[in-house]
Protein backbone atom coordinates (compact mmCIF):
# COMPACT_ATOMS: atom_id res chain seq x y z
CA UNK A 1 0.00 0.00 0.00
CA UNK A 2 1.09 4.07 -0.53
CA UNK A 3 0.08 5.95 1.96
CA UNK A 4 -0.06 9.53 1.32
CA UNK A 5 -0.95 11.15 5.31
CA UNK A 6 -0.95 15.29 5.44
CA UNK A 7 1.45 15.59 3.05
CA UNK A 8 2.24 19.08 1.78
CA UNK A 9 5.01 20.22 -0.35
CA UNK A 10 5.57 24.23 -0.34
CA UNK A 11 8.64 25.27 -2.86
CA UNK A 12 10.71 28.06 -2.11
CA UNK A 13 8.92 31.87 -2.95
CA UNK A 14 6.14 30.23 -1.33
CA UNK A 15 4.05 28.16 -3.45
CA UNK A 16 2.51 25.43 -2.44
CA UNK A 17 2.18 22.36 -4.75
CA UNK A 18 0.71 19.66 -2.84
CA UNK A 19 -1.71 20.42 0.07
CA UNK A 20 -2.34 18.19 3.14
CA UNK A 21 -3.14 15.35 0.78
CA UNK A 22 -4.18 12.52 2.48
CA UNK A 23 -4.35 9.56 0.36
CA UNK A 24 -4.34 5.66 0.11
CA UNK A 25 -3.38 3.59 -2.69
CA UNK A 26 -4.33 -0.20 -2.57
CA UNK A 27 -2.15 -3.10 -3.59
CA UNK A 28 -2.47 -4.05 -7.31
CA UNK A 29 -4.77 -1.04 -7.78
CA UNK A 30 -4.75 1.42 -11.08
CA UNK A 31 -4.52 4.95 -9.84
CA UNK A 32 -5.15 8.04 -11.66
CA UNK A 33 -3.96 11.33 -10.60
CA UNK A 34 -5.79 14.06 -12.87
CA UNK A 35 -6.16 17.26 -13.21
CA UNK A 36 -5.10 20.75 -14.62
CA UNK A 37 -1.43 22.10 -14.88
CA UNK A 38 -0.24 23.05 -11.68
CA UNK A 39 -2.96 21.17 -9.65
CA UNK A 40 0.06 19.02 -7.94
CA UNK A 41 -0.45 15.64 -9.23
CA UNK A 42 3.04 15.24 -11.00
CA UNK A 43 4.69 16.52 -7.73
CA UNK A 44 2.38 13.95 -5.48
CA UNK A 45 3.67 11.56 -7.92
CA UNK A 46 7.14 11.91 -7.62
CA UNK A 47 7.08 11.74 -3.58
CA UNK A 48 6.78 8.13 -3.89
CA UNK A 49 9.88 7.64 -5.28
CA UNK A 50 11.94 10.53 -3.45
CA UNK A 51 12.17 12.58 -6.48
CA UNK A 52 10.19 15.03 -4.83
CA UNK A 53 10.68 15.31 -1.07
CA UNK A 54 7.41 16.76 1.16
CA UNK A 55 7.59 19.75 3.53
CA UNK A 56 5.69 17.98 5.97
CA UNK A 57 3.68 15.04 6.50
CA UNK A 58 4.51 10.89 5.78
CA UNK A 59 4.77 9.39 2.31
CA UNK A 60 4.85 5.15 3.04
CA UNK A 61 5.02 2.42 0.93
CA UNK A 62 4.13 -0.71 2.94
CA UNK A 63 3.95 1.10 5.75
CA UNK A 64 7.90 2.43 5.72
CA UNK A 65 8.74 6.00 5.38
CA UNK A 66 9.96 6.64 2.13
CA UNK A 67 11.87 9.11 3.74
CA UNK A 68 13.88 6.40 5.89
CA UNK A 69 14.67 4.20 3.09
CA UNK A 70 17.95 4.40 0.53
CA UNK A 71 16.76 6.61 -2.40
CA UNK A 72 18.86 4.44 -4.65
CA UNK A 73 16.95 1.05 -3.17
CA UNK A 74 13.70 2.65 -3.46
CA UNK A 75 13.95 3.88 -6.89
CA UNK A 76 15.06 0.44 -8.08
CA UNK A 77 12.40 -0.83 -6.75
CA UNK A 78 9.58 0.98 -8.77
CA UNK A 79 9.26 1.74 -12.37
CA UNK A 80 8.95 4.86 -14.14
CA UNK A 81 7.86 5.91 -17.52
CA UNK A 82 8.14 9.54 -18.44
CA UNK A 83 6.22 11.21 -21.47
CA UNK A 84 8.46 10.43 -25.01
CA UNK A 85 9.98 7.31 -23.28
CA UNK A 86 12.84 9.11 -21.61
CA UNK A 87 15.27 6.64 -23.69
CA UNK A 88 18.69 6.52 -23.73
CA UNK A 89 19.75 7.47 -27.23
CA UNK A 90 23.32 6.14 -27.19
CA UNK A 91 21.92 2.78 -26.08
CA UNK A 92 20.05 -0.08 -28.20
CA UNK A 93 16.40 -0.97 -27.25
CA UNK A 94 17.84 -3.74 -25.79
CA UNK A 95 20.15 -2.20 -23.58
CA UNK A 96 17.88 0.45 -22.81
CA UNK A 97 15.51 -2.21 -21.35
CA UNK A 98 17.84 -4.18 -19.88
CA UNK A 99 19.45 -1.29 -17.29
CA UNK A 100 17.48 -1.78 -14.57
CA UNK A 101 18.40 -5.64 -14.22
CA UNK A 102 21.59 -4.95 -14.60
CA UNK A 103 22.00 -2.32 -11.88
CA UNK A 104 20.57 -5.12 -9.81
CA UNK A 105 23.00 -7.23 -10.35
CA UNK A 106 21.99 -9.30 -13.03
CA UNK A 107 24.70 -10.37 -16.01
CA UNK A 108 24.62 -8.55 -19.08
CA UNK A 109 23.71 -11.56 -21.29
CA UNK A 110 20.91 -12.43 -18.43
CA UNK A 111 19.48 -9.19 -18.44
CA UNK A 112 19.35 -8.90 -22.55
CA UNK A 113 17.70 -12.11 -22.31
CA UNK A 114 15.36 -11.28 -19.97
CA UNK A 115 14.42 -7.81 -21.88
CA UNK A 116 13.72 -9.50 -25.30
CA UNK A 117 10.50 -11.63 -23.29
CA UNK A 118 9.44 -7.86 -22.14
CA UNK A 119 9.68 -6.27 -25.07
CA UNK A 120 7.19 -9.41 -26.39
CA UNK A 121 5.10 -8.72 -23.64
CA UNK A 122 4.35 -5.22 -24.10
CA UNK A 123 3.63 -5.97 -28.00
CA UNK A 124 6.95 -4.95 -29.74
CA UNK A 125 8.76 -7.47 -32.35
CA UNK A 126 12.16 -8.00 -30.64
CA UNK A 127 13.59 -7.51 -33.95
CA UNK A 128 13.90 -3.85 -32.84
CA UNK A 129 15.68 -4.73 -30.08
CA UNK A 130 18.73 -3.83 -31.68
CA UNK A 131 17.48 -0.75 -33.01
CA UNK A 132 18.69 2.79 -31.09
CA UNK A 133 15.40 4.82 -29.52
CA UNK A 134 15.53 7.91 -32.69
CA UNK A 135 14.89 4.97 -35.38
CA UNK A 136 11.77 4.30 -33.61
CA UNK A 137 8.43 5.78 -33.91
CA UNK A 138 6.61 7.77 -30.85
CA UNK A 139 4.68 4.88 -29.87
CA UNK A 140 7.52 2.29 -29.87
CA UNK A 141 9.46 4.69 -27.41
CA UNK A 142 6.82 4.39 -25.26
CA UNK A 143 6.20 0.62 -25.19
CA UNK A 144 10.45 0.47 -24.76
CA UNK A 145 9.76 2.71 -21.77
CA UNK A 146 7.01 0.47 -20.13
CA UNK A 147 8.84 -2.76 -21.18
CA UNK A 148 12.31 -1.14 -18.93
CA UNK A 149 10.14 -0.31 -16.25
CA UNK A 150 8.61 -3.36 -16.01
CA UNK A 151 11.88 -5.58 -17.13
CA UNK A 152 12.39 -5.80 -13.03
CA UNK A 153 9.43 -6.44 -12.17
CA UNK A 154 8.79 -3.74 -9.45
CA UNK A 155 5.64 -3.96 -7.30
CA UNK A 156 4.91 -0.09 -8.64
CA UNK A 157 4.75 1.42 -11.40
CA UNK A 158 4.98 5.42 -11.56
CA UNK A 159 3.60 6.57 -15.32
CA UNK A 160 3.55 10.64 -15.76
CA UNK A 161 1.74 11.50 -18.83
CA UNK A 162 3.62 8.95 -20.76
CA UNK A 163 1.05 8.85 -23.94
CA UNK A 164 0.56 13.13 -24.02
CA UNK A 165 3.28 13.18 -26.92
CA UNK A 166 1.85 10.67 -29.30
CA UNK A 167 -0.96 11.05 -31.78
CA UNK A 168 -4.29 10.05 -31.01
CA UNK A 169 -4.59 6.35 -32.60
CA UNK A 170 -1.71 5.37 -30.83
CA UNK A 171 -2.36 6.66 -27.71
CA UNK A 172 -5.94 4.31 -28.11
CA UNK A 173 -3.50 1.46 -28.83
CA UNK A 174 -1.18 2.22 -25.95
CA UNK A 175 -4.47 2.55 -23.31
CA UNK A 176 -5.65 -1.00 -24.80
CA UNK A 177 -1.76 -1.90 -24.00
CA UNK A 178 -1.75 -0.69 -20.23
CA UNK A 179 -5.31 -2.50 -19.80
CA UNK A 180 -4.08 -5.97 -20.95
CA UNK A 181 -0.67 -5.72 -19.11
CA UNK A 182 -2.74 -4.29 -15.76
CA UNK A 183 -4.96 -7.14 -16.48
CA UNK A 184 -2.02 -9.75 -16.58
CA UNK A 185 0.20 -8.32 -14.02
CA UNK A 186 -1.60 -6.45 -11.38
CA UNK A 187 1.56 -3.73 -10.81
CA UNK A 188 0.51 -1.09 -8.49
CA UNK A 189 0.31 1.74 -10.76
CA UNK A 190 0.32 5.62 -10.31
CA UNK A 191 -0.64 6.95 -13.96
CA UNK A 192 -0.75 11.06 -14.11
CA UNK A 193 -2.54 12.73 -16.80
CA UNK A 194 -4.85 15.79 -17.65
CA UNK A 195 -7.00 13.77 -20.03
CA UNK A 196 -10.35 13.09 -17.45
CA UNK A 197 -11.44 10.40 -20.77
CA UNK A 198 -7.92 8.26 -19.99
CA UNK A 199 -8.13 8.67 -16.14
CA UNK A 200 -11.92 6.95 -16.51
CA UNK A 201 -11.00 4.67 -18.90
CA UNK A 202 -7.30 3.64 -17.46
CA UNK A 203 -8.40 3.77 -13.51
CA UNK A 204 -9.85 1.54 -10.84
CA UNK A 205 -9.37 4.87 -8.60
CA UNK A 206 -9.17 8.23 -9.77
CA UNK A 207 -7.72 11.45 -7.92
CA UNK A 208 -8.91 14.57 -8.71
CA UNK A 209 -6.57 17.31 -7.76
CA UNK A 210 -7.48 21.20 -7.93
CA UNK A 211 -5.89 24.60 -7.66
CA UNK A 212 -3.44 24.53 -4.65
CA UNK A 213 -2.60 21.15 -5.01
CA UNK A 214 -5.61 19.83 -2.83
CA UNK A 215 -7.90 16.75 -3.92
CA UNK A 216 -10.75 17.24 -4.65
CA UNK A 217 -12.00 13.86 -4.51
CA UNK A 218 -10.87 10.13 -4.74
CA UNK A 219 -13.08 7.98 -5.77
CA UNK A 220 -14.24 4.98 -9.06
CA UNK A 221 -14.56 6.67 -12.02
CA UNK A 222 -18.17 6.02 -12.42
CA UNK A 223 -18.71 8.16 -8.82
CA UNK A 224 -16.28 11.28 -10.40
CA UNK A 225 -18.71 11.51 -13.40
CA UNK A 226 -22.39 10.69 -11.75
CA UNK A 227 -21.48 12.40 -8.48
CA UNK A 228 -18.70 15.30 -8.87
CA UNK A 229 -17.68 16.32 -5.00
CA UNK A 230 -17.28 19.68 -5.97
CA UNK A 231 -18.18 21.97 -8.38
CA UNK A 232 -14.48 22.27 -9.24
CA UNK A 233 -14.77 18.39 -10.02
CA UNK A 234 -18.07 19.02 -12.08
CA UNK A 235 -16.51 21.62 -14.08
CA UNK A 236 -13.48 19.70 -14.99
CA UNK A 237 -14.94 16.50 -16.03
CA UNK A 238 -16.97 18.88 -18.04
CA UNK A 239 -20.77 18.82 -19.15
CA UNK A 240 -20.86 15.87 -20.62
CA UNK A 241 -19.98 13.54 -17.81
CA UNK A 242 -23.18 11.87 -17.97
CA UNK A 243 -22.23 10.54 -21.90
CA UNK A 244 -18.72 9.49 -20.95
CA UNK A 245 -20.55 7.52 -18.27
CA UNK A 246 -22.04 5.48 -20.54
CA UNK A 247 -18.62 3.55 -20.33
CA UNK A 248 -19.62 2.10 -17.61
CA UNK A 249 -22.46 0.22 -18.89
CA UNK A 250 -22.49 -2.73 -20.82
CA UNK A 251 -23.94 -3.31 -24.61
CA UNK A 252 -25.79 -6.32 -24.08
CA UNK A 253 -29.21 -5.34 -24.28
CA UNK A 254 -28.97 -3.28 -27.67
CA UNK A 255 -30.19 -4.72 -30.71
CA UNK A 256 -28.57 -5.28 -33.90
CA UNK A 257 -30.58 -4.75 -37.09
CA UNK A 258 -29.83 -5.77 -40.48
CA UNK A 259 -28.15 -3.32 -42.95
CA UNK A 260 -27.98 -3.04 -46.54
CA UNK A 261 -24.80 -3.43 -48.19
CA UNK A 262 -23.38 -3.16 -51.82
CA UNK A 263 -19.66 -3.50 -52.85
CA UNK A 264 -17.72 -1.35 -55.23
CA UNK A 265 -18.65 -3.34 -58.26
CA UNK A 266 -22.41 -3.06 -57.74
CA UNK A 267 -22.85 0.74 -57.75
CA UNK A 268 -23.68 1.64 -61.04
CA UNK A 269 -26.83 -0.71 -60.97
CA UNK A 270 -28.13 0.22 -57.28
CA UNK A 271 -30.93 2.13 -57.28
CA UNK A 272 -32.12 4.32 -53.83
CA UNK A 273 -34.57 6.27 -53.04
CA UNK A 274 -34.37 10.01 -51.65
CA UNK A 275 -32.64 10.12 -47.82
CA UNK A 276 -31.86 5.98 -48.54
CA UNK A 277 -28.55 4.87 -47.55
CA UNK A 278 -26.79 2.43 -48.56
CA UNK A 279 -23.18 1.10 -46.88
CA UNK A 280 -20.27 0.21 -49.07
CA UNK A 281 -18.40 -2.83 -47.92
CA UNK A 282 -15.15 -5.36 -49.62
CA UNK A 283 -15.32 -8.46 -50.44
CA UNK A 284 -15.16 -9.19 -46.77
CA UNK A 285 -17.74 -7.68 -45.55
CA UNK A 286 -15.15 -4.53 -43.91
CA UNK A 287 -17.40 -1.18 -44.43
CA UNK A 288 -15.53 1.58 -46.53
CA UNK A 289 -18.14 4.52 -46.12
CA UNK A 290 -21.95 5.11 -46.62
CA UNK A 291 -23.42 6.32 -50.12
CA UNK A 292 -26.72 7.92 -50.77
CA UNK A 293 -28.22 8.82 -53.67
CA UNK A 294 -26.00 11.53 -54.89
CA UNK A 295 -23.29 9.38 -54.08
CA UNK A 296 -24.46 6.72 -56.67
CA UNK A 297 -25.01 9.00 -59.27
CA UNK A 298 -21.48 10.31 -58.73
CA UNK A 299 -20.07 7.13 -59.28
CA UNK A 300 -22.32 6.41 -62.69
CA UNK A 301 -21.03 9.98 -63.68
CA UNK A 302 -17.40 8.48 -63.30
CA UNK A 303 -16.03 9.27 -60.00
CA UNK A 304 -14.31 7.18 -57.67
CA UNK A 305 -16.00 5.36 -54.95
CA UNK A 306 -13.98 7.16 -52.40
CA UNK A 307 -14.83 10.00 -53.39
CA UNK A 308 -18.58 9.55 -53.79
CA UNK A 309 -18.88 7.97 -50.14
CA UNK A 310 -18.98 9.42 -46.65
CA UNK A 311 -17.20 8.46 -43.87
CA UNK A 312 -19.25 5.74 -41.54
CA UNK A 313 -18.22 7.14 -38.24
CA UNK A 314 -16.96 5.39 -35.54
CA UNK A 315 -17.49 1.03 -35.65
CA UNK A 316 -18.71 -0.82 -32.64
CA UNK A 317 -16.59 -3.66 -31.48
CA UNK A 318 -17.17 -7.43 -29.83
CA UNK A 319 -17.31 -6.46 -25.95
CA UNK A 320 -17.78 -2.68 -26.24
CA UNK A 321 -20.22 -0.35 -23.84
CA UNK A 322 -23.11 2.22 -24.53
CA UNK A 323 -21.12 4.51 -25.43
CA UNK A 324 -19.34 3.27 -27.91
CA UNK A 325 -22.92 2.51 -29.74
CA UNK A 326 -24.51 5.55 -28.83
CA UNK A 327 -20.88 7.36 -30.60
CA UNK A 328 -21.02 4.74 -33.69
CA UNK A 329 -25.12 5.82 -34.04
CA UNK A 330 -24.75 9.47 -33.87
CA UNK A 331 -20.93 9.80 -35.35
CA UNK A 332 -22.91 7.98 -38.61
CA UNK A 333 -24.01 9.98 -41.46
CA UNK A 334 -26.74 7.61 -42.30
CA UNK A 335 -27.79 7.74 -38.07
CA UNK A 336 -27.49 4.14 -38.41
CA UNK A 337 -24.12 3.02 -36.36
CA UNK A 338 -22.48 -0.11 -37.55
CA UNK A 339 -21.11 -3.36 -35.90
CA UNK A 340 -18.16 -5.65 -36.59
CA UNK A 341 -17.03 -8.70 -35.84
CA UNK A 342 -13.64 -9.32 -34.72
CA UNK A 343 -12.64 -9.39 -38.06
CA UNK A 344 -14.15 -6.52 -38.73
CA UNK A 345 -17.09 -7.28 -40.69
CA UNK A 346 -20.45 -6.13 -40.87
CA UNK A 347 -22.60 -7.67 -38.12
CA UNK A 348 -25.42 -4.76 -38.04
CA UNK A 349 -26.82 -1.80 -37.10
CA UNK A 350 -27.23 0.43 -34.16
CA UNK A 351 -30.08 2.79 -33.40
CA UNK A 352 -29.00 5.62 -31.08
CA UNK A 353 -33.03 6.24 -29.64
CA UNK A 354 -32.48 2.05 -28.60
CA UNK A 355 -29.08 2.38 -27.25
CA UNK A 356 -31.03 5.55 -24.74
CA UNK A 357 -34.05 2.52 -24.67
CA UNK A 358 -31.45 -0.06 -23.14
CA UNK A 359 -29.51 2.37 -20.90
CA UNK A 360 -33.49 3.64 -19.75
CA UNK A 361 -33.91 -0.54 -18.44
CA UNK A 362 -30.62 -0.63 -17.06
CA UNK A 363 -31.59 2.06 -14.90
CA UNK A 364 -34.95 0.78 -14.56
CA UNK A 365 -33.62 -2.82 -13.50
CA UNK A 366 -31.26 -1.49 -11.17
CA UNK A 367 -33.84 0.77 -8.85
CA UNK A 368 -35.50 -2.64 -8.85
CA UNK A 369 -32.29 -4.02 -7.05
CA UNK A 370 -32.03 -1.17 -4.35
CA UNK A 371 -35.66 -1.24 -3.64
CA UNK A 372 -35.37 -4.55 -2.83
CA UNK A 373 -32.15 -3.76 -0.78
CA UNK A 374 -34.24 -1.44 1.06
CA UNK A 375 -36.86 -3.86 1.92
CA UNK A 376 -35.12 -6.59 3.13
CA UNK A 377 -32.95 -4.54 5.35
CA UNK A 378 -36.29 -3.81 6.89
Amino acid sequence: MIRFDAVTKQFPGGTVAVDTLDLEIEDGSFTVFVGPSGGGKTTAMRMINRMVTPTSGTVSVDGRDVAATDAVTLRLGIGYVIQSGGLLPHRTVVDNVATVPVLQGQSRRQARSHALGVLERVGLDPALATRYPAQLSGGQQQRVGVARALAADPPILLMDEPFSAVDPVVREELQAEMRRLQAELRKTIVFVTHDIDEAVKLGDRVAVFGGGGRLQQYDTPETVLSAPATDFVADFVGRDRGYRGLSFRHADGVVLHEIRTVVADEIPALRLEQGEWVLVVDTERRPRGWLDVTGVEGVRAGASVADSTAAGGSLFTPGADLRQALDAAISSPSGVGVAVDEDGAVRGGIRGSEVLTALAEQRRAEDRARGASYFEKQ
